[in-house]
């Protein structure tokens, strides 16, 4: 059980304090054994879900422009949630905070997020906003991310206090020189797949 305090803090706080986690759980390491390192930090201040994203790896890049396009194939990380039975939510980021969100029962059965709830959605990336080309070297790259509580659009949430879901944490770059599919609860699928809820993990919003 992975507990979110509740936090007297902005939408984007200079510094984020709260549950952290590492986005360790290699999966598919046979084919994809590359694994930078990747961690979250998670808190809320009953009207917005506060994430941190912290990364190291050998190539970033940031060539999607749009909000709802193929983030995944960027440097990115995501966030999966699902409050019950009806369905869960898939917000993913690009390391430049470009993002995308569908809620979903299955993979292919998606509705996203309009551009008036993605425009809800607050991010602040090290890297800034300016898309690039892949860079190889050293790169290490923070996202902070505020999700709404009306960001959950297929919900009428008033507030985050108590609420009780099931989650995962993912980093993946599809497209990049060194593909990776990293969780941080394990995933027991053949290939990489990070739709599966009943591979989420329980969390608490305090």
């Amino acid at each position: 059980m992975l507990k979110i305090p509740k936090i007297d803090a902005p939408a984007l706080p200079a510094e984020l304090t709260g549950s952290s986690g590492a986005v360790a759980c290699n999966n598919w390491a046979a084919d994809y054994p590359y694994a930078p390192k990747t961690t979250f930090t998670a808190a809320h201040n009953g009207t917005h879900l506060l994430l941190t994203f912290r990364v190291g790896e050998e190539c970033t890049k940031a060539e999607v422009t749009e909000d709802n396009g193929p983030v995944w194939t960027d440097s990115a990380v995501e966030f999966f949630i699902s409050f019950d039975d009806t369905g869960y939510y898939n917000f993913e980021f690009s390391c430049i905070g470009k993002a995308l969100l569908g809620f979903r029962k299955t993979k292919p059965d998606v509705t996203h997020a309009a551009p008036e709830v993605m425009r809800t959605i607050l991010r602040r990336s090290s890297l800034g906003g300016t898309n690039f080309a892949e860079r190889r070297g050293d790169n290490r790259w923070e996202l902070d991310v505020a999700i709404p509580a009306t960001a959950f659009f297929a919900h009428r949430f008033a507030s985050l206090d108590g609420l009780k879901a099931r989650a995962n944490v993912y980093k993946c770059g599809d497209d990049l020189s060194r593909p990776h599919f990293l969780s941080w609860q394990p995933i027991g699928t053949e290939k990489p797949n990070f739709h599966v809820p009943e591979y989420f993990g329980d969390i608490e919003f305090e």
